[in-house]
């Protein structure tokens, strides 16, 4: 028999990959919320401003660049970076597989605001193969677009003479995960293989696709053996990391625009909005794990103070399990899938130490914030 249990202060489960909790049963992101209060911030922007002072350029080429996707975070960044610190951002966007309406109006206001941009369409031939490796083998529907941000942002950098690279929050630390890096201010394109992609990354490359269409796919290996100089970097290092504040901020200055209505699997309407297929990673992680995006969501909200973990409770209890059902045939069309044939991958992720299915629909066992033993 073994526990499944939940953070103390937020919902954070126990079943998190790489996740820790104290003796008071309290996450590592929580200790890391309340740590962050006593930190040294001026030290760290201090930090900031030496390593932009080292490889900022002074004959108008591009300093930096940003990932961008249009979203809260990366246009927070990106005008931080450029009204606050005076850079030259290059940002960047991979599209993936299937795009909402109103992302791409963020995106398209978002650069409008201020902004070069270089938008990476991918072979949709090839990242709808890899998509469908990543669902099918790997229980993760946006597998190719994952991989490209972190394997090819990097070759654009050097090709650009560019050395710093800078990416939102760094999420192992923020939201639970691993901690071990939470005083460094880089991030580890080794650790991003290896660790986030794990066996997915080898999987890809010998999927026998052809290898002339994956270089997007793959890393350099100077990259992973820390002989590149360019330099991966968490904005989150620098600052207090604060996801409301970034849409406020993106909102006023970005033209960022929220959801108009609220279909998914979350009651959050000003975040991750660029595709449906954000929706189905986030309800196969619900299957596989016990948590959803209501979860991450309401964690994230109890953490900065602005709801309580009781209302968190309700909001996980009412969202995290909702399949979103309106794009279903845009997963049909988009992974070249029957309905059966979809459903019995889904079926073949969801966690049975978690869940019973009842009336074709996978039930919690369990019930949110309450301990549970499962084996």
């Amino acid at each position: 028999m073994s526990k499944i249990f939940w953070c103390k202060k937020c919902l954070n489960m126990s079943t998190r990959p790489r996740i820790e909790f104290n003796e008071d049963q309290i996450c590592n992101a929580c200790q890391w919320s309340e740590e962050k209060k006593s930190l040294n911030w001026d030290n760290r922007k201090k930090e900031l401003i030496e390593i932009i002072n080292k490889h900022k350029k002074s004959n108008g080429q591009y300093d930096c660049i940003v990932p961008v996707s249009g979203g809260k975070d990366s246009s927070y960044v990106s005008y931080k970076l450029k009204y606050e610190y005076g850079l030259n951002p290059l940002t960047v966007t991979v599209k993936p597989g299937i795009v909402f309406d109103i992302g791409e109006e963020n995106l398209t206001n978002f650069i409008s605001s201020g902004y070069d941009n270089i938008t990476i369409r991918p072979n949709l031939k090839v990242l709808k193969q890899v998509d469908k490796i990543g669902l099918i083998e790997f229980g993760r529907p946006m597998l190719g677009w994952q991989t490209i941000i972190q394997a090819f942002i990097p070759k654009i950098a050097r090709k650009f003479n560019i050395q710093m690279i800078f990416y939102g929050e760094n999420g192992e630390i923020e939201y639970g995960g691993s901690t071990k890096n939470k005083n460094v201010p880089y991030g580890s394109f080794e650790f991003v293989k290896n660790i986030l992609l794990s066996d997915t990354y080898n999987r890809i490359l010998n999927s026998g696709i052809d290898k002339n269409d994956l270089e997007m796919y793959k890393f350099d290996e100077d990259f992973i053996l820390g002989k590149s100089n360019v330099l991966s970097l968490y904005w989150s290092y620098f600052e207090p990391w604060d996801s409301y504040r970034n849409f406020k901020i993106a909102e006023k200055y970005c033209g960022l625009a929220s959801k108009k209505s609220q279909e998914g699997s979350t009651y959050n309407d000003y975040s991750q909005n660029d595709t449906s297929l954000y929706d189905l990673h986030t309800y196969l992680m619900y299957l596989k794990f016990g948590f959803g995006r209501a979860s991450q969501d309401a964690g994230i909200d109890i953490r900065r103070g602005a709801i309580s973990r009781k209302e968190a409770i309700e909001l996980v209890i009412k969202y995290d399990g909702i399949f979103p059902e309106i794009y279903l045939d845009g997963y049909l069309k988009y992974y070249d899938l029957t309905k059966e044939e979809f459903n019995n991958i889904i079926d073949k992720w969801a966690n049975k130490d978690l869940f019973f299915k009842r009336d074709g629909v996978w039930t919690p066992k369990f019930e949110v914030g309450k301990d549970f033993q499962i084996g």
